[in-house]
């Protein structure tokens, strides 16, 4: 990854009236920072002015070409902020509330969210507008549509650090539990403890899951797994994932699995995992390749009654409120997921650490004040 030459490599001093500075994908391969306008709220949007940020390995994905060309797209999509100005139908929120807004911000009316999948609202993926559609939050301000239903005031108690993991990270891990349909007391395997996987693993144990299996190689992150609720930890570096997940259920496989990773061989392993009747959930972002494929054998050559489920992060307001709520009460900590801080002019470093995956992070906070 470069940075494109007609990029600044930081910003320096404040924008101009009317201007700000961006983090954006000049093309392919390519980041660095730019100014733009700052964006104007239609009737029923707001702008927020960003205060923290997290960097996501799907940011990167982007960069290196997962979903397609893009030019000076700003990135991101996770971030707290205040609410800079909003439009003039906006009812709940006004300039000066600290909000949070999910990575998905659905049109709520169209007819995919009326049919409950509020997530591929206008298309296939459709409500994952920021740094896909539309410019994303690694700016000093970001534009917010349907603001009422897609922000949530954040409670006076729960620091913008812990908020801002709702975004996407707690949305999506949990999602990844919700979709594996994880009986009360039974067994459950993630499959990688990166940040959504861990969060999965956070969410098997408020499911109720009776034993919960994290599979991951990387000693911190297994580390995180048992702090976040994993009874044990099978490393795949070291053993065959599969038979020793058979040996921890007696050779029966287990109930749920969730694939957190992305990848075709660990989705293989994932369906292997999960006995009959079970259910297998892909949390995953598949950025490489054409096919993922499902073992013919171990899927009962089609007939084993598995289910496999999929799912683009939860957005909207009622979400936001409820996720907020489990760290309001002590239900659930996001922030031993912080492994770096950076201030905003430092994103370009931020971004390649996350990208190559050095010194041992597992996910940055981005400051902007």
């Amino acid at each position: 990854m470069t940075i494109a030459t007609e990029l600044a490599q930081a910003p320096s001093g404040r924008a101009a009236e009317g201007v700000m500075h961006a983090f954006v994908m000049g093309g392919l391969e390519q980041v660095g920072f730019m100014q733009k306008p700052i964006p104007r709220p239609g009737p029923l949007d707001a702008i927020v002015r960003t205060t923290r940020a997290l960097i996501c390995t799907s940011d990167a994905h982007t960069v290196h070409g997962a979903i397609g060309p893009r030019e000076n797209l700003t990135l991101g999509h996770e971030a707290v902020g205040i609410v800079q100005e909003v439009g003039s139908e906006v009812r709940d929120f006004r300039p000066g509330d600290r909000v949070v807004v999910a990575a998905i911000t659905p049109d709520w009316g169209d007819v995919a969210s009326q049919a409950g999948h509020s997530s591929q609202s206008g298309q296939p993926l459709g409500g994952w507008k920021f740094s896909n559609t539309k410019d994303g939050v690694f700016a000093e301000y970001f534009h917010v549509n349907a603001a009422d239903a897609n922000l949530a005031h954040i409670p006076s108690s729960v620091p913008d650090e812990a908020a801002v993991y709702c975004a996407d990270m707690i949305t999506t891990g949990l999602m990844g539990a919700e979709n594996a349909d994880i009986p009360i007391g039974g067994t459950v395997a993630v499959f990688g403890q990166g940040p959504v996987g861990l969060m999965a693993t956070a969410g098997a144990r408020l499911r109720g899951a009776g034993l919960i299996i994290a599979v991951e190689a990387v000693p911190k992150r297994q580390e995180l797994a048992r702090l976040f609720g994993a009874d044990e930890v099978v490393d795949y570096s070291k053993e065959d994932v599969v038979a020793r997940i058979r040996e921890l259920t007696v050779g029966q496989g287990v109930d749920s699995a969730v694939e957190a990773i992305g990848a075709d061989e660990v989705f293989q392993n994932a369906v292997r995992a999960t006995k009959a009747g079970g259910t297998i959930s892909n949390v995953g972002y598949h950025g490489h390749g054409d096919y993922v494929r499902i073992p013919r054998l171990d899927w009962g050559v089609g007939m084993a009654e598995k289910t496999i489920r999929t799912g683009l992060c939860p957005g909207g307001r009622l979400r936001l409120q409820r996720l907020l709520t489990l760290i309001q009460t002590g239900r659930l900590d996001p922030t031993p997921l912080t492994s770096h801080t950076f201030r905003f002019a430092e994103l370009v470093r931020a971004f390649e650490i996350m990208d190559k995956k050095l010194d041992g992070v597992v996910k940055p906070l981005i400051t902007f004040d």
